[in-house]
């Protein structure tokens, strides 16, 4: 497997799983009348990211990683978000760029040395593939299973299904 394989595809995927997570987070808004400041806002601990920030690290993950490995420049948002529409705004912003990136400004790049900041001081560097595999992919997924834990909590009808193939449940 070559590594816009391992990478982009896998991100355009599950950012649209994603994406279809928060379709029907707008339709629960809808069919049980609550304002969706409940979810947008929620945290599954005092000390965690409300789900808003849960979706903007989802797709900073995807659009980093690729941007890191390439050398090109990802968009930048300013994380002003604060509504579901938006938040899927999001999603479609950083797929539709993640679809711009030619599959060969990837392919070949594994041993490339990649250096990302982790925390707020401190900086770590590896290969693009360890880079790809151990930090970015997990680091998606973990918020993307965040939000999905936060949705579900809060009795949105969704399962795993849901999660792993999107608008194909």
């Amino acid at each position: 497997m070559n590594l816009s394989n391992a990478s982009q595809s896998v991100f355009v995927q599950f950012l649209g799983n994603l994406r279809h997570l928060l379709v029907k987070a707008q339709a629960d808004v809808t069919a049980r009348g609550y304002d969706e400041q409940a979810l947008v806002q929620y945290r599954l601990a005092p000390d965690m990211l409300p789900f808003k920030v849960q979706i903007c690290i989802a797709c900073d993950a995807a659009k980093l990683c690729v941007a890191r490995i390439t050398g090109l420049d990802a968009p930048k948002y300013e994380n002003t978000e604060t509504t579901l529409a938006e938040l899927v705004q999001r999603i479609d912003n950083t797929v539709a760029w993640l679809k711009t990136v030619p599959a060969s400004a990837i392919d070949g790049q594994e041993d490339k040395e990649v250096t990302f900041p982790v925390g707020k001081t401190a900086t770590r560097t590896m290969t693009a593939q360890a880079y790809l595999m151990t930090w970015a992919l997990p680091n998606m997924y973990f918020h993307i299973t965040t939000a999905y834990n936060i949705l579900r909590h809060n009795g949105v009808v969704i399962g795993k299904g849901d999660y792993l193939t999107g608008p194909a449940a």
